[in-house]
Formats: structure tokens, sequence, C-alpha cells
């Protein structure tokens, strides 16, 4: 039996676990199948939030914090926290509003959502939802045209930066997906995208490598930086050759993600992954991650090992589809508070002040 939405927040509701608990019960096979899985055996999907739990963090707690805050600035936009809304797409596969309900969440807490290529409701309804900045999330097509017309419907609409997805050029194997027979319903797909026969898949090859002759390249990613006015970041670096990549090219920034272990099995967690890249990139442009994140102390274990910033999206979607908008925000807020509390605790006054000395 499928629950009902909530239109309120009960009491048992106050972690990120509880929402996950709570949307599972809120979401049907088909859409339980698509969120709630990752490649393969899961290794990876699975890595991601058990990392978190080898890190530990050092108490400081008589430092004078007067003035304490989470705020942070990123290509000229302030906001409240460093938690942005990473790109999941098909929101309606839980939410008759999908990406309009969590637009309204993210204005609601002014931070930043990235809008996905592949969303279920326009770039249009979106942009007109939020005052809040907008990025636009880009998954590479065949035809260099689809790619620029909505890169150029994005800059048209106000959004402030633009994010080339480069780990996921075909999707990976999820079993769990294939086992449940997902399909989209009706009425749900790639609306913004006017072709849906043209998004690239797999599918469309009687042999699977046939389809590298179009899958994107470094030229790729050259022409769109070349051909945008918007601060180009990079999502999906996994390796320290594809950060010096990035910033041989001139790339505003990078985001260190193994897209949630859903596209190849065996990588490593997102958080393994990201020291390694920091030390590399050493500050010339902002790092953002995304992966696991559960708990304010993850953010600030993220932040400690030289994030900027980072992204949730599984959350976003047990928010949704617990609660709506409500949901969504509410999610957004215990992370917030959870990263003021542990920045309490680790005695940091401002975000700059997150270090690997907070580590234990």
């Amino acid at each position: 039996m499928i629950k009902e939405k909530l239109d309120y927040i009960p009491n048992d509701l106050v972690s990120l676990e509880d929402y996950e608990r709570y949307a599972k019960e809120r979401m049907d096979f088909n859409s339980l199948a698509y969120i709630c899985s990752g490649a393969a055996d899961e290794i990876t999907y699975k890595r991601n939030n058990e990392a978190f739990k080898n890190i530990f963090l050092e108490t400081k707690t008589l430092e004078d914090l007067s003035g304490a805050n989470t705020k942070i600035e990123l290509f000229g936009q302030s906001y409240e926290s460093p938690i942005f809304l990473a790109p999941v797409a098909y929101q309606k596969l839980v939410d008759v509003n999908g990406e309009i309900a969590t637009a309204q969440a993210s204005n609601a807490m002014n931070t930043c959502m990235c809008v996905s290529s592949f969303s279920s409701c326009t770039l249009e309804d979106i942009s007109n939802t939020t005052s809040s900045p907008l990025w636009f999330q880009l998954y590479i097509q065949p035809d260099m045209n689809v790619n620029i017309e909505l890169i150029k419907k994005a800059e048209k609409l106000g959004f402030k930066a633009l994010v080339i997805t480069i780990d996921a050029p075909i999707s990976g194997i999820r079993n769990a997906e294939q086992r449940a027979g997902f399909y989209f319903p009706n009425g749900i797909s790639a609306i913004n995208i006017e072709n849906i026969n043209s998004i690239q898949t797999s599918n469309n090859f009687e042999n699977i490598l046939d389809i590298v002759k179009t899958l994107p390249t470094w030229k790729d990613i050259e022409f769109i930086k070349k051909n945008t006015n918007l601060p180009v970041i990079l999502k999906g670096i996994t390796s320290v050759d594809y950060a010096k990549k990035a910033l041989s090219l001139g790339i505003d920034a990078i985001i260190v993600s193994n897209h949630g272990g859903r596209t190849i099995d065996t990588l490593p967690a997102s958080i393994e992954i990201l020291p390694k890249i920091a030390n590399e990139i050493k500050g010339k442009i902002p790092i953002l991650f995304d992966g696991g994140i559960k708990r304010g102390t993850d953010v600030i274990k993220a932040i400690s090992l030289g994030a900027s910033a980072v992204m949730i999206g599984r959350p976003i979607m047990y928010g949704l589809a617990t609660a709506g908008a409500l949901g969504v925000a509410h999610t957004l807020k215990i992370l917030k508070e959870e990263l003021e509390v542990s920045m309490i605790f680790t005695g940091c006054k401002t975000l700059k002040d997150i270090n690997k000395n907070i580590l234990f």
C-alpha cells in the first residue's frame, strides 16, 4: 500500500535517513527501481555512504565564534549555505509538480538548484518559479545543434552556470531497474529536448561499442566553452588527470562525483577521491562535491577535504516524494542546521575556517 504524501512534518521526521524511510513508503515500484539503485552490484553506491563513517572529527569548543555563518559566494552569487541541489532527471516520477516543487524549495532556502537537461518540467516553468540562482546541467548529445540550443535557452532564461556531466556518456547497467522492468510513465519525459529520439542511449545500437563513434570528447568540451558566456563546470571528475585537463582548458569549476554509483560499479567513494583532486587543484578553481551526503557532519568533512560546496541528489527525491516542496525545503534545513552544529563543535566560524585540522 503506497502512503499519501504529507502536508506537514511529523515529529519523527528529523534526519535524511528518516526521509528515505518515509519516501520509500510513498513511491511506487517503478520509481523505487530508478531512484534507489546503483550500477551492477551497487558497491560504489553503498560505499559513498559508508566511507564517511571512516572519517572522524576533532572538537574545539572554546573558540570565539561571534558572527558565525555558513555563507558562500560562487561566480558572483551569494548563498546562505554550501548545500546545493544536484541535477536529478525526471523528478515527476515522485511528485506531480516535479522540478517546479524543487525550485520552490530552493527559493525558500536561498540556495542553488542545478536543473537537469532531462528535467520533466520546462526550463521556462522552472525559472519562473524561483528568484534564487539556477544552473543548467547538460548531457552532451550527438547533435551539437541540440546542445547549443539548450545552452542558449538557459542563457536567455538567466541561468548562472553551465554544468556539463562527463561521467555518464551512456547509462550504467543498473540491474535493479532491469529486474523491475523500469519504464517512464505517460507524461514523463525529457520535455526540454524536442526530438526525444535524439537522446543518446546504447539502446539505439545493435552492438554497444558502435556508440563510441558518437560519444563526446574533450574537443566538444572546448567547443562548448567557446560558445557560451556562462561559467563552465565539469561534473563527474574522478581522476587527477581529468582535473589537470580541466584546469588546462580554463574550466571554471569541477564537481567530484561518481554519479551516485549509477554508472560503473567499483569506483571509489567520491569522498575517497576528493583529497587527491583537491591536492592537484590547490584552490585555483572551486571544487564541488556529491556522493553520499546524509548528515551535516558529511558536509563539513567534504569541505575539510577540499570542497567549496556540496550537492545532494537522492535526498532531493526523498524529500520530494515525502512532502513535495515542503519536504525538499525541510531536507535542506536539516542539513544546514546539522552543518551549523558541526561548525560549533569543531570551532569553525565560517566555511573558510574548515580545513583538515578539524579531522582526527
